[in-house]
């Protein structure tokens, strides 16, 4: 068993100072130009000379080659991008740019991959290639920058064969790990209806086709959805998150907006929501003598670990902190993850970091725990040398 003892010190430190000036110094999601900066510029003074950036807009892959011969190429991914949220954690290195924060620890999980970088490129005790993806634009709706870097084709043009992530999870001790075999996170797809009915003096309701009552008829409606046509062992959430109506208290408007989302571990429920949100809220709708316009977008799919990438990554983590600190068998999270994209182009695996009792994540609260930085790169280098090992 390989000690994290390894990864602490001035591995640890260092780690500890880059984590902090990207949590000081946040980007949203395709503005990651002084990030990509930052990054590119350690990954240079590491030794590493195949550095390609500008993927994805901000985007960056590196390429480290061991000195074990000839191998494949597997790729390890870390997202860069923060969130539009103002911060309150009180920290020495809170954000210095008002209303952005690395709220999901994106910040640690490039300072985690860059010493992983540092590491692996002084050693390079392993065969074929590794892969560094500093991903933008995990955050945002479709396109993401996962799909993008998939879409410019960085899985054929770095030879990737098999591909892995890995994200702190708040609520999960320091230093152990938690991963499952199929689909570890959720897909996402988004939904708008507009409600168009007939506007009039709210005093004379019976003038009008009220779409403010007919939307309410189809929020309560599509809550049936789940709960009376979907199997309760399979995981659907249908969630309605948007309304916007009349701004006057004696206006009935002509038309109601409601938008929401769609999580789902199962694929084949993607196709079941579009279809019967749609006929629900017309049928609804067209009760009350209104219509409706439907857009169904399909962002995200479900993060699906593969058989052969998931033994690979329990294997390395146990092999850095011992069988009892990786849960093997974690319930799926439904919130969704953009790495998906990836996972659908080369098989690999996802897996959780544990980053202690702080605030969730998307919270104005949350940090990044730097006690979890040698534990994350600790994980990094054993599955490179699980994976490539000579």
């Amino acid at each position: 068993m390989r000690s994290v003892n390894a990864f602490g010190g001035d591995l640890q430190r260092e780690a500890t100072e880059w984590r902090r000036y990207l949590h000081e110094n946040p980007e949203l999601d395709f503005q990651e130009h002084n990030t990509a900066r930052f990054v590119t510029e350690k990954l240079a003074s590491f030794g590493i000379n195949h550095i390609e950036t500008g993927i994805a807009e901000t985007g960056i892959v590196a390429l480290i080659q061991g000195e074990g011969g000839d191998g494949p190429t597997i790729g390890l991914r870390a997202d860069m991008d923060a969130l539009p949220i103002i911060e309150a954690s009180g920290k020495p290195w809170s954000s210095k740019s008002p209303g952005k924060m690395h709220a999901c620890g994106h910040d640690g999980h490039t300072a985690m991959l860059l010493g992983a970088a540092k590491y692996l490129a002084s050693t390079r005790n392993f065969k074929g290639s590794v892969a560094l993806i500093f991903q933008p634009a995990e955050e945002p709706e479709f396109p993401t920058g996962g799909f993008k870097m998939v879409q410019e084709g960085i899985m054929d043009r770095f030879g990737i064969s098999q591909v892995f992530g890995m994200h702190s999870w708040p609520g999960l001790e320091v230093g152990k790990f938690a991963i499952c075999h199929g689909s570890i996170m959720g897909s996402q797809d988004d939904f708008d209806i507009v409600v168009k009915g007939r506007g009039g003096h709210a005093a004379h309701p019976y003038r009008t086709i009220d779409p403010v009552v007919i939307a309410a008829q189809i929020i309560l409606g599509l809550q049936t959805l789940v709960s009376r046509k979907t199997d309760p062992l399979e995981s659907l959430v249908i969630s309605v998150t948007k309304l916007s109506a009349a701004q006057a208290y004696n206006v009935i408007p002509d038309q109601v907006e409601i938008a929401g989302t769609v999580r789902t571990l199962a694929s084949g429920l993607r196709d079941f929501a579009e279809q019967e949100i749609l006929a629900s809220a017309q049928g609804i709708a067209r009760g009350f003598g209104a219509d409706i316009e439907f857009r169904y977008l399909r962002s995200v799919p479900a993060t699906f670990n593969h058989a052969e990438g998931t033994d690979l990554a329990i294997q390395a983590a146990r092999s850095l902190v011992g069988s009892a600190s990786v849960n093997d068998k974690m319930k799926p999270s439904i919130g969704a993850e953009d790495f998906a994209y990836m996972l659908e182009a080369r098989p690999g695996a996802y897996i959780f970091l544990g980053n202690g009792p702080t605030a969730e994540c998307h919270n104005p609260a949350f940090d990044f725990d730097d006690e979890a930085l040698p534990y994350g790169i600790g994980y990094w280098v054993s599955l490179v040398e699980t994976v490539l090992g000579t």
